[in-house]
Parts: C-alpha cells; sequence; structure tokens
C-alpha cells in the first residue's frame, strides 16, 4: 500500500477554505482505533498471491473499502462511486487519483466473496475482541440478550419468482414482519458485544438462549420474551441468576420490571448503532449464510465504535 501522505495534485486540491467534517473526524477516529495489522493478518493467507499478471490490490486497503461499506451502507457500485466522489473517504482508503484509479465493484464483490466463502467473520470479530480485552475493555459476568427484525423484500418479483426460502414472516405486535432476527448477547456493563446469531424471524427469541450465553454468567438480563427459561440457564450458565423481566400481573412486578429494565435498556445501543448509524435495517442478500456474515463483521465495529473514545485516550496517555 503506497504512503497516504504522499498525494499528487489530484488529492489536494487548491482549496482556500475548509472545515474537518463529522465524517472526516470520524474516519479519522476510525483509522486509528481500527487494529488493522491483525485484522490483515487473518486474511492474508488467504488472499490471492501476485503473479505474472496485474499486480494484487493490498489487503488493507480492500479491508478499508470493505469497512466504509458497512459504516455508510454502500452496495459494492455505491463504495465505488463514493470513493470516486468523496477526497475524505479516499484520503481514508489512501487512493490518489493522480496515480491510480479506484477498485471497481467487481473486485470489492470478489474480496466481499472471499470473506464470506471462507468464515472469516468470525475471525475478524474474535481478533477485535482480544484487541479491546488486551486493553482493559473487558466483559462482565452479566449478559443482556435480546433480539431484533431485520426486514427482507417479500416481494417475489425476481428471477426465481419466489420470496427467500430461508426467511419468514412473524408478528409483532399488530404489525407482519418478513426477514431475519439478528440475536445478540451483552455484556451488562460496557455493553460490548460478545454473541450473535442469525435465524428466520419466526424463530422465538428464546430458542436461541443457549448460544448468547458465555456460561460464566452470574445474572442474566432479558425482556419478557425469555422468561421461563430457568432450566436453559441451570445447564448453560449454571451460576447465574434470573433478572429476566415478568409477565406484570401485579403493582410489585411491575415495579421489578421497571428496576430490571435500567440494565436490560443497555441491550439497546449497540443494537441501536448496527441499525440506525450503521444503516443495517434491511437484509442485503438472499440466504442467512452471507447476512450472518455481513451482522458478525458490524458488530466488531460496533464494539469498536462504542468505544474508540477510551482507545483513543489510552493512545494519548
Amino acid at each position: 500500500m503506497k504512503n497516504r501522505s504522499q498525494l499528487t495534485l489530484a488529492g489536494t486540491g487548491f482549496d482556500k477554505y475548509t472545515k474537518t467534517t463529522r465524517r472526516a473526524q470520524f474516519l479519522a477516529e476510525m483509522d486509528r482505533v481500527v487494529p488493522w495489522r491483525e485484522l490483515c493478518a487473518q486474511i492474508e493467507p488467504v488472499y490471492p498471491k501476485p503473479g505474472n499478471g496485474r499486480p494484487a490490490i493490498g489487503v488493507e486497503r480492500m479491508l478499508r473499502m470493505y469497512f466504509l461499506q458497512h459504516w455508510f451502507n454502500l452496495s459494492d457500485p455505491a463504495v465505488e462511486e463514493a470513493l470516486y466522489d468523496s477526497p475524505t473517504m479516499r484520503a481514508f482508503v489512501g487512493i490518489d487519483l493522480g496515480r491510480e484509479p479506484v477498485p471497481d465493484e467487481t473486485t470489492v464483490c470478489k474480496f466481499r466473496h472471499l470473506l464470506e466463502d471462507r468464515g472469516l467473520g468470525a475471525a475478524l470479530f474474535d481478533t477485535v475482541t482480544h484487541h479491546l480485552r488486551t486493553h482493559g475493555m473487558t466483559v462482565s459476568t452479566g449478559t443482556i440478550v435480546d433480539a431484533t427484525i431485520i426486514a427482507a423484500p417479500s416481494s417475489t418479483k425476481n428471477a426465481t419468482g419466489t420470496r427467500d426460502p430461508e426467511r419468514h414472516q412473524t408478528k409483532k405486535g399488530q404489525q407482519w414482519y418478513f426477514g431475519m432476527k439478528g440475536h445478540f448477547g451483552v455484556d451488562s456493563q460496557s455493553k460490548l458485544i460478545h454473541s450473535v446469531e442469525v435465524t428466520p424471524a419466526n424463530i422465538h427469541d428464546s430458542q436461541v438462549l443457549p448460544w448468547l450465553l458465555r456460561g460464566d454468567e452470574r445474572r442474566v438480563w432479558g425482556d419478557s420474551a425469555y422468561a421461563g427459561q430457568a432450566a436453559v440457564l441451570s445447564v448453560c450458565a449454571p451460576a447465574a441468576r434470573d433478572f429476566t423481566q415478568r409477565r406484570a400481573a401485579t403493582d410489585e412486578h411491575r415495579a421489578t420490571n421497571q428496576w430490571k429494565s435500567r440494565v436490560r435498556a443497555r441491550v439497546e445501543h449497540p443494537i441501536g448503532i448496527i441499525k440506525r448509524v450503521f444503516g443495517f435495517t434491511k437484509v442485503c442478500y438472499r440466504g442467512l449464510r452471507k447476512n450472518r456474515h455481513r451482522l458478525v463483521v458490524a458488530c466488531a465495529l460496533a464494539n469498536l465504535f462504542m468505544m474508540r473514545r477510551r482507545l483513543l485516550r489510552l493512545q494519548e496517555a
């Protein structure tokens, strides 16, 4: 990867007035807190090696483009156009149009498929978790569990004339939804995501509970969808006390639920980052495997996003 500090006139311009935008500030922060070397080390063993043909694009450059897709909810063609359009994004990726073009959408697509086919989403998530742990950002002995619906197109106007067979519909309140569910296990103190699973939308939240627990919990928090799971907790987290909400039948139950909600509400922060900040409110691909991969990587980036200020302070200390 070329030195990003050495730019031609195509990358500098002659603007007299400028301002550090929120996008530029965000990318500058993430540039400093993402463990690029460790993440690239997970990909390099399976990344195509240079041959006799066109020189391969560096792993870090492709990974930076891939993360831009997550942060700004960009498709493969959209991230290519965004890099031509935005000098800030080009500076983040390290592209100087005076020397080279932006990697095209086909190259971006092949890189994404490489990560999906090799199942590297989990490796990237574990690498970020280890990076945060080495900087003192560990998970406590409490876990909050929750699920969120991620919608999918229900239309059959496609090549096969059918809806995605791996997704189903479910009713929440008075509204029907078609898509998948993301299930999360979140630390009750730091709000870091430590477990994530994906199922069709019609799978009940409680059925995924065993895969969201680490096993060493002392307390487990959740909404009323996880009520009545004492047998599961006794097997998967035998030392945990059940702090899931009960169906409120009395004033005492309602007061207890309100107290529990003060802790349980923390799970909404990381989920809100994934859906509202990163824009992952709709599935992008058919099938659960590709969408699960995207969600796992989004969880890793959400953890870095939440901890970025602490990481920056540690760097400056």
